[in-house]
């Protein structure tokens, strides 16, 4: 609005341009969300992979809060720290595998696909663990009180993963790992 010196003036609510400022708290966050979908969109088109680099690994584990900075420590003790990109389903293995959660086995093949895409992986690392509640909760199972039982029936998904992935992708090496609550490791061979 101009007054009678032909000075601008601003009413409360307005802008430069007579039109009301959109900056609330909804718009800038209505305005975030499609700039953040659109940013976890783009390394999906193909041919449009952007911010890219070389990583050492993709690791699967499980999602036990029990075990996350075990898992970190682990992985960091092996000189891998911000060198490997993590998916976490429940059950690791088994999450990857169960029919009763088909869409998480979809997720998992389509994050081997981006990591190789974006960060040229070189290695699949598998890392289930001991007391899962998803073992109990998929195969109906409580084996925690079977020591051999359930390395047997760990070592068993995770060499059906292992499998597959080396089936879908040959050119992946393929690590299997157990962990224990305490936090210790212990290998899986690839073979029984």
């Amino acid at each position: 609005m101009h007054d009678e010196t032909g000075h601008h003036h601003l009413h409360a609510g307005h802008d430069c341009c007579g039109h009301t400022p959109h900056n609330s708290r909804r718009s800038f966050l209505k305005i975030a969300s499609l700039g953040a979908g659109a940013m976890l969109l783009a390394p999906m088109i193909p041919g449009k992979a952007q911010a890219g680099g070389n990583v050492e690994a993709l690791l699967l584990s499980c999602m036990d809060y029990r075990l996350v900075d075990d898992i970190v420590r682990y992985m960091d003790g092996r000189g891998l720290t911000n060198n490997y990109d993590h998916v976490i389903l429940a059950g690791a293995s088994l999450g990857a595998l169960t029919d009763k959660k088909k869409a998480w086995g979809e997720a998992f093949w389509d994050h081997v696909d981006v990591a190789k895409q974006l960060h040229h992986i070189h290695k699949v690392i598998v890392m289930d663990h001991r007391d899962c509640g998803a073992y109990r909760v998929f195969l109906n199972q409580d084996l925690a009180g079977d020591k051999d039982k359930e390395t047997a029936v760990h070592a068993e998904q995770l060499r059906t993963l292992a499998g597959m992935i080396k089936q879908k992708h040959p050119d992946l090496e393929v690590e299997l790992l157990l962990m224990s609550l305490d936090g210790s490791v212990e290998s899986v061979t690839l073979t029984a």
